[in-house]
């Protein structure tokens, strides 16, 4: 955040590529990640998810308003932060800083290079997967597959692909299945920016001639002076 400030002040545009919303917000918004205890985490998620639920509730009664009971990993999150430091979600809730996470305090401008809404997007997404596979994931699934953790097996692409491992899916079935699943969650990254009201929206057909003008235009627009 210090350094984006930093720059920010000086009329520096910086380039943000990769990672998820949540890994965007950490740099730009001040999140504060709690910590974590593998072997908490593992004794927690031995339990069933209405018994977790009630540890949670029990702990935080007001809980239900700021955590997806839905959720088991949500669930065992909240529990786990809460065995380790002792915060309930109601707690963090109220922490300083927290509230300007929620309402989106503008710090910094923002733009977002929106997502092609044609059928390039798929088309992307195949080529990159299949670079995947050729690169070797599907030996890296396999390999790993004995030791992945919950979060670990539920991700995009190996969550696929340990079916192929496991005898479940085909191959041809698992690269498709892996393409629908990244190109879903391609989407659904777009939703998650769309609500985020700070954001000056480059689409993929504007101005295709002078995309870096076209961005220096929107940030002008946002409040950022070179």
């Amino acid at each position: 955040m210090a350094v984006l400030d930093s720059l920010s002040e000086r009329g520096v545009p910086v380039l943000i590529t990769g990672g998820s919303g949540l890994h965007f917000r950490s740099l730009v918004d001040p999140l504060e990640f709690p910590p974590a205890d593998e072997a908490v985490r593992a004794e927690l998620e031995v339990m069933g998810i209405d018994e977790a639920r009630e540890a949670l509730l029990e702990a935080d009664p007001g809980a239900a308003r700021l955590v997806d009971l839905a959720n088991p990993r949500r669930v065992v999150r909240a529990l786990e932060v809460y065995r380790l430091t002792g915060g309930t979600p109601t707690a963090r809730a109220a922490a300083p800083g927290a509230a300007a996470v929620r309402e989106y305090r503008a710090r910094i401008p923002i733009v977002v290079l929106g997502i092609d809404p044609g059928g390039r997007l798929r088309d992307r997404v195949v080529r990159r997967f299949d670079a995947m596979l050729a690169a070797g994931l599907a030996g890296e699934v396999e390999t790993l597959a004995p030791r992945l953790g919950v979060t670990a097996r539920a991700a995009v692409g190996y969550r696929q692909w340990l079916r192929v491992v496991e005898g479940t899916w085909s191959p041809e079935t698992g690269r498709r299945r892996a393409v629908e699943a990244t190109t879903g969650l391609a989407r659904r990254q777009r939703t998650f920016f769309r609500k985020d009201p700070r954001v000056r929206w480059l689409e993929w057909d504007d101005d295709p001639s002078a995309p870096a003008e076209a961005a220096s235009r929107l940030l002008e627009e946002a409040g950022w002076t070179s």
